[in-house]
């Protein structure tokens, strides 16, 4: 799988929250954003895999 660019304009204030919790977690700003919205995809996979599963066999 390749990559590809996404170029984002954002709040100065936005930026600075960004970089601080990257940096409690000793990480690039651009790892932190990668890394919270591929947990946040998977929180929705997630969900709509329960939630399916639910469907299909009734709630508990």
């Amino acid at each position: 799988m390749g990559t590809s660019v996404l170029s984002l304009r954002i709040d100065h204030d936005l930026l600075e929250r960004l970089r601080h919790h990257a940096a409690q977690r000793g990480m690039s700003v651009q790892d932190y954003v990668v890394r919270t919205l591929i947990r946040g995809d998977f929180d929705e996979r997630f969900r709509t895999a329960v939630e399916e599963t639910e469907k299909f066999y009734g709630l508990t």
